[in-house]
């Protein structure tokens, strides 16, 4: 992929997750592998939507400009080096408490795949829990229904949050509101169908007016998850947000300083980022999920080449 590809892909991931103005002024770019440059013109690209709106259809507001002259520069944009360059995760062998000082970088490769194979099925799974669960006190505290995990069982990839929200209590299924729909976005962002992914919680019934579960509360519903994800095996986990970073990583290392870099959950990359439901209310927050959201496709790609190859 050329510079200009990769900048207009950049503003296409912003115009897809409902960034509500986008300006971008180029230039030039620094194109040293084509064959006949010329002058490119000056792009301004600009996209206003109404603030309660979160999905922003694929636009033909980007123009197609000339082919830009070798040795020129890129300008008011931000940096894309480390949208393509390849990242690096931390290694946990034995899974012991993370702490800040403790996060260390090593090659992709590096760690085995060590998930235990189950001879449980997911059905099984739902059944044990049943549909009336009262492990923990959210039974008791308004929840409508249990909301259990779903998508492909074979994925690759797996998204998990902290806990169902209104539209996912009454409905039955995982990110469905309008969290969901941004998830779906991002899903889609790396080329990647939301039906090909696997999606849960930490866990299954909403807390009263959203709040975060609470350590009892995720303690007797966080072995289900646990259990779903030795029967998917996945290669990636992505964990949506701080809680269910802390839980599945078992750490309180700050969301911000976890994401950007694979972590290791028994052999599965586990990379943290912001909850879409953070994004809706911080929309700055997205170029880092759509960073962390690059690392993920990067290394997705680079298992199918060689497991294909």
């Amino acid at each position: 992929m050329n510079a200009y590809d990769e900048v207009r892909e950049y503003l296409k991931f912003f115009q897809e997750l409902g960034v509500e103005n986008i300006e971008a002024k180029i230039e030039a770019i620094d194109l040293p592998r084509c064959a006949t440059p010329s002058p490119v013109n000056i792009v301004e690209a600009r996209r206003e939507v109404p603030p309660a709106s979160i999905l922003t259809p694929l636009s033909a507001a980007l123009p197609q400009p000339d082919k830009p002259k070798p040795g020129s520069r890129l300008k008011d944009l931000p940096s894309l080096g480390s949208l393509s360059s390849p990242r690096k995760m931390k290694i946990e062998k034995k899974r012991p408490q993370i702490n800040a000082e403790q996060i260390v970088e090593a090659p992709l490769d590096a760690i085995a795949f060590e998930i235990p194979v189950s001879a449980e099925t997911l059905e099984e799974i739902r059944a044990d829990i049943g549909p009336d669960c009262t492990r923990c006190k959210l039974s008791a505290l308004g929840r409508n229904q249990v909301v259990n995990s779903t998508g492909n069982p074979n994925a690759t990839l797996m998204f998990v949050g902290e806990a169902p929200g209104a539209d996912e209590d009454e409905q039955g299924e995982p990110f469905v509101g309008r969290a969901g729909q941004l998830l779906t976005k991002i899903i889609e962002s790396i080329g990647i169908e939301r039906k090909d992914v696997f999606i849960g919680n930490i866990n299954r019934c909403r807390p009263p007016k959203n709040r975060a579960p609470e350590p009892d509360e995720t303690a007797a519903c966080k072995p289900f998850l646990l259990r779903e994800i030795s029967v998917v095996r996945p290669r990636v986990i992505v964990v949506l947000g701080a809680t269910a970073a802390h839980n599945l990583l078992e750490t309180n290392v700050p969301i911000g300083k976890l994401r950007g870099r694979f972590h290791d959950y028994y052999g599965v990359k586990v990379m943290p980022t912001f909850h879409p439901a953070y994004l809706l209310r911080d929309p700055n927050k997205k170029r880092e999920v759509w960073e962390d959201m690059k690392i993920v496709r990067e290394y997705l790609n680079s298992v199918s080449i060689k497991e294909n190859g």
